[in-house]
């Protein structure tokens, strides 16, 4: 089953509902911003980290950049670095840009920046990378419940 299906068949069991949109591909989270039509704050960028011997996925928002220091305290690790394309592919079965922001569809830990509880509504790339789903951001909370801390910079 494809990383789509899950998140799909995920968010239908839990009553979530939410927009869909199919698009061209995307690679960044301006291009992903502009095909959806959305501002770029309510971009749930999701990535997959190998922080020192295991891996983890961070979701912050797409406006914003990871501030690694803060992350490496977060996390209490020495090393941290992001997971190579092919390790991404491996532990979600989607291409790096197109992995959802719902880190227990890959059995992965989650820690999630509050910039992503700043906005009512979080648009992200839903498996592949021409697939979008906007959900409201306290159902994502709701459902999830990750560990909520501040690790993004400007």
């Amino acid at each position: 089953m494809s990383a789509f299906s899950k998140l799909k068949a995920f968010l239908d069991k839990n009553n979530v509902s939410y927009e869909f949109k199919e698009h061209e591909a995307v690679r960044t989270s301006e291009e992903a911003a502009a095909v959806r039509g959305d501002d770029i704050r309510i971009g749930a960028k999701a990535m997959i980290l190998k922080a020192d011997d295991k891996f983890v996925m961070i979701v912050l928002s797409a406006a914003l950049r990871i501030d690694s220091k803060k992350l490496k305290e977060i996390l209490n690790v020495k090393k941290l670095r992001f997971a190579t394309p092919e390790e991404v592919i491996e532990k979600t079965g989607c291409e790096p840009g197109g992995v959802p922001p719902f880190a227990n569809v890959f059995d992965l830990d989650l820690l999630v920046d509050k910039s992503i509880v700043q906005n009512e509504y979080m648009a992200f790339n839903a498996g592949e990378r021409t697939k979008s789903l906007k959900i409201k951001t306290k159902n994502y909370l709701e459902l999830l419940k990750p560990r909520i801390e501040y690790f993004s910079t400007q």
